[in-house]
């Protein structure tokens, strides 16, 4: 039996709802997805929606209904596991008596698959094939993880008449639980940083630990920045008895949706050091653990657990692709924008994905859209964007926030608003008009923008899923609100499923003729850029804290622009490319070396 993963790609979570599906498009390829799993509402339409479209016995959850939040999400996910089962095993049947539709699978395998080698032989042979690819099969193939991705920033206190639930019935506690009593086996991503509180809720479930066979029912993946962050969570958890199967690093800039930037590190130096010290990421976490089994009497596993590291952010090529698995060994890549293009893969609606389709580099930006105050990656010209701008031409600001996932400023009311609301932007407002007197009008437009930029994120996010596949959307015109990553912009068509895999593999192309830099490099323009703005911009009172944080970023680019010299030089990757790539690295050493961090007048 082969063991190894059928694909060296997943779909990674896109947004509440572009990937709400995806696995039940995809799994049955072997493509792994995730999902998210912070909104309880777009969960229980689409559970509704594929319950009537596959004729299943999965009824609605009233939100009257006792934990209806955690209900409602272990309902979606075991009815997504009888979906992807059943068209799962029809795909098996299909291609074993299909030749022509067995062949078509094999295209969209990566040329070192010892299924898609093991398949040929077969078919070489030319006797005894329909049971021959059926035993095969049976014994090799396997359905894409069904995963789930809980922002643990998103962890608002809930109420029930005016009264503050338990913190279990909070919203990423609540998701954490739906996930956990789940009959699904697969991964729960965390992503947006620690949540201590939400971390020691996952020892209440059985099925995070290890069993006697060494299985995990259900893993913890944690998207990381760097190989410290990854350092405390995995210990953190490991300390509960809690083993993290995979590490998710992502680019803290080219990629979609919340763009956690790092102090100047870059992917290349940050991925080495993984490579580096995986060994003592698993031996620090082992040891942890095993103290923690001890004392809960649990299960001892004698040798450490499978640990992965993957990577995700700005990859556009298979030649991309292929480097970073060899060169920094990882598990698998991340490929999130580029589905958008896949109707195959991604939940998009027309009007988005032709908008994606025409959309150049320039309409991509690093948005302060999102309410959680972190920048957002988004492209011009939403249909959310265009009703902002409306209704701002009528004087309106701000959403009627029916979800209030979001709504975690306390500054005006225990309850918590979310700072994209009508009523959190009012009140701002109203201070801002009071201290007009104050400041000069430049700086009274600038406050103004920073409070009516935020965006309602819940639903505008959510709309495309429901505009796809025709759901009722109720309440106030918000718009789509999209979240690709900058990489995007290099990509100019709508594609097949299977023409999107055969780039991944090197197998095709639908990349356009156009210049497009190398994703390392695309990401150290913006890290330059974000360093140079965020000194222009700075408004506030210059500390040596700060300076001294600049300076850091500063160095850490240095540092990392040397890194890549050497890299670029000595790689057997990127042939002819490397010296435009060398060439690149000159000139933004150049433009780093330009730009001045301010210090103290003395």
């Amino acid at each position: 039996m082969i063991n190894k993963p059928l694909h060296s790609f997943h779909i990674p979570v896109m947004g509440l709802s572009y990937t709400i599906d995806s696995p039940i498009r995809v799994a049955q390829y072997g493509i792994s997805s995730v999902i998210s799993i912070i909104d309880d509402e777009i969960v229980e339409k689409m559970k509704n929606f594929y319950s009537k479209k596959f004729n299943l016995n999965y009824f609605g959850i009233s939100s009257k209904t006792e934990d209806y939040r955690a209900k409602r999400i272990t309902d979606y996910l075991d009815m997504m596991d009888d979906i992807v089962t059943e068209k799962f095993e029809s795909f098996k049947d299909e291609i074993s008596k299909n030749t022509d539709a067995l062949k078509n699978f094999m295209t969209m395998l990566p040329n070192t698959s010892e299924l898609k080698s093991g398949l040929q032989n077969i078919l070489n042979q030319k006797e005894s094939l329909a049971s021959n690819i059926k035993s095969f099969i049976e014994k090799n193939l396997t359905p894409g993880s069904i995963d789930v991705n809980i922002m643990t920033k998103v962890d608002k206190d809930n109420y029930r008449n005016n009264e503050q639930l338990p913190v279990i019935f909070n919203d990423a506690h609540a998701s954490l639980r739906g996930f956990a009593q789940s009959k699904i086996s697969s991964s729960m991503v965390l992503s947006a940083g620690m949540n201590p509180r939400l971390y020691s809720y996952i020892e209440e479930f059985n099925d995070f630990f290890p069993d006697s066979n060494n299985y995990i029912k259900k893993k913890i993946i944690l998207k990381v920045s760097d190989f410290r962050s990854a350092m405390i969570q995995g210990n953190f958890l490991a300390k509960k008895g809690l083993w993290v199967s995979e590490y998710r690093v992502e680019s803290g800039l080219n990629c979609g949706g919340h763009a956690f930037a790092t102090e100047g590190l870059l992917l290349g130096p940050i991925m080495e050091e993984f490579r580096l010290k995986k060994d003592e990421l698993i031996s620090s976490a082992h040891s942890l653990m095993i103290k923690a089994l001890e004392q809960k009497e649990k299960y001892i596993p004698t040798e450490p657990l499978e640990m992965k590291i993957t990577v995700q952010g700005g990859v556009g090529t298979s030649e991309e692709h292929d480097f970073l698995l060899e060169n920094y060994q990882v598990d698998s890549i991340g490929w999130g924008s580029p589905f958008l293009l896949v109707p195959e893969a991604t939940s998009v609606d027309r009007v988005t994905r032709n908008l994606l389709v025409k959309s150049k580099q320039d309409d991509y930006y690093l948005s302060n859209i999102s309410p959680l105050g972190v920048p957002f990656n988004t492209v011009k010209g939403t249909s959310n964007e265009i009703l902002k701008h409306y209704k701002e031409s009528k004087n309106k600001f701000g959403s009627s926030c029916p979800k209030k996932l979001l709504a975690l400023s306390k500054e005006y009311s225990p309850q918590g608003m979310c700072t994209a609301s009508k009523k959190y932007q009012d009140i701002k407002l109203k201070d801002l008009e009071a201290s007009k007197s104050e400041i000069t009008q430049k700086q009274f437009e600038s406050e103004k923008k920073k409070i009516t930029d935020k965006a309602c994120l819940c639903v505008g996010l959510v709309n495309s899923a429901y505009l796809e596949q025709g759901i009722e959307i109720k309440g106030e015109k918000q718009g789509v609100v999209v979240c690709p990553g900058p990489n995007l912009a290099y990509f100019d068509k709508e594609v097949s499923l299977s023409e999107m895999i055969q780039h991944i593999y090197g197998n095709g192309n639908i990349l356009p003729e156009n210049e497009r830099s190398n994703m390392f490099i695309n990401e150290l323009k913006m890290y330059v850029e974000h360093l140079r703005k965020e000194i222009s911009d700075f408004s506030a009172e210059l500390t040596n804290s700060q300076i001294k944080k600049w300076k850091a970023f500063k160095a850490n680019l240095f540092e990392g622009i040397a890194y890549y010299e050497t890299l670029f030089k000595t790689t057997s990757f990127f042939g002819t490319d490397k010296n435009k790539i060398q060439k690149q690295l000159e000139d933004f050493k150049m433009n780093l070396e330009e730009i001045v961090i301010p210090e103290l007048q003395k």
